[in-house]
């Protein structure tokens, strides 16, 4: 049994309606503040994959410079990728990427800012996801075994539920 408001919306699940049927919510009551969220994830590669990569030697071109463009791109477009996400004016997105010469691996390191009424923890982990998957298919022709893994939030700030950071 769903439990319900005064406006028969669902107490436990915001994105349901009294029927259980999913609803954006409405956050227009809600005040804007400044918001950040850092997310990061992985991509393991063949270890003459990587080192084209880090020579920049790709045949496609500078890798990790399109994958920045990608992510960077990818944050300002996640409502029409997830259903239910609402439009945020991001005002700054930034992707770093750490070379891992032991894995072989490049972490990738997504951080997106706005002023709004909703955090932006799902532009960063879709920018993080968008850069991978662009090295993939910058990379795939060298080495179709490369693995995505371990896409996180780290942290976020702004809003109701205040900060959270990952141990």
């Amino acid at each position: 049994m769903i439990e319900k408001d005064d406006q028969g919306t669902s107490r436990d699940f915001t994105h349901l309606d009294s029927e259980g049927r999913a609803r954006m919510v409405d956050v227009s009551e809600k005040e804007d503040t400044r918001r950040e969220a850092v997310a990061a994830g992985r991509i393991v590669m063949s270890r003459r994959c990587f080192n084209l990569l880090v020579e920049d030697n790709i045949p496609k071109g500078n890798v990790l410079g399109a994958a920045r463009l990608a992510g960077i791109m990818a944050a300002k477009k996640v409502d029409e990728l997830i259903p239910l996400c609402h439009s945020l004016p991001v005002s700054g997105s930034d992707i770093r990427f750490d070379l891992d010469n032991e894995r072989p691996a490049v972490e990738i390191i997504a951080s997106v800012r706005a002023a709004g009424k909703t955090g932006v923890e799902m532009e960063a982990l879709t920018a993080v996801s968008i850069a991978a998957l662009t090295i993939y298919d910058m990379c795939k022709s060298l080495d179709k075994g490369m693995v995505i893994k371990n896409i996180r939030l780290l942290r976020k700030s702004g809003g109701k539920s205040g900060t959270f950071i990952r141990e």
